[in-house]
């Protein structure tokens, strides 16, 4: 249980961090509205479970051939996550504003929406670095896998329909936009940190 409120704590804060997937959906509804807006963040969604099931299937082959294999990987990932944690203390954040993309209808946002998201390769790391930190051992690990990306993919969707439906009046107060990105980007940076560290340390100590 304290292992996942760890991860639901650490989900949350991820989550509601500006990114490119709050960019992309809040530029989305400026260029064809809250429709073509809503229809990205579903089609986000289908691409984040890809990476979601390609994670669990992946690792459930690891670790059949090679539990030690499967430690490494969680020994990297927490590194991974120290690593993404001094990146995001140390990035400028990109207000949503600056990302461009033409109005397509919602069928075609959706789909471009899935294409973006399946393809972008730092989602597929983080989920190989980040989901592994939380399975809990002698439990069925593809369950867990599948469950806790599913939690993550929940609430980064959620957070995207908050964005498109807030995008006009977060982009009438650019000066307020950004500091609360640069706040939020620090906290996801100092959590990233401080949860890559505990969690290589804790081991070390096991």
């Amino acid at each position: 249980m304290t292992l996942f409120i760890t991860f639901l704590i650490t989900a949350v804060v991820l989550a509601i961090t500006p990114g490119p997937g709050i960019a992309y959906v809040v530029a989305r509804t400026v260029s064809g509205g809250r429709s073509e807006g809503l229809a990205s963040c579903l089609g986000t969604a289908v691409g984040g479970m890809c990476h979601v099931a390609a994670a669990a299937l992946g690792l459930s082959l690891l670790i059949a051939q090679s539990a030690l294999a499967f430690s490494l990987v969680k020994y990297l990932g927490a590194a991974y996550l120290v690593y993404l944690g001094i990146r995001m203390l140390m990035q400028k954040p990109q207000p949503p504003a600056a990302v461009q993309v033409s109005a397509q209808g919602p069928r075609r946002a959706f789909a471009e929406g899935i294409v973006v998201e399946a393809l972008n390769v730092k989602t597929a790391l983080f989920f190989l670095a980040f989901l592994p930190q939380f399975v809990a051992p002698g439990q069925p690990l593809v369950a867990q896998l599948v469950v806790l990306g599913s939690i993550c993919v929940l609430l980064n969707t959620l957070v995207d329909v908050v964005a498109v439906y807030a995008a006009a009046r977060l982009l009438r107060s650019p000066a307020a936009q950004a500091a609360r990105a640069r706040l939020l980007t620090r906290v996801s940076g100092v959590t990233m940190l401080g949860l890559g560290a505990y969690l290589a340390l804790a081991r070390r100590q096991a």
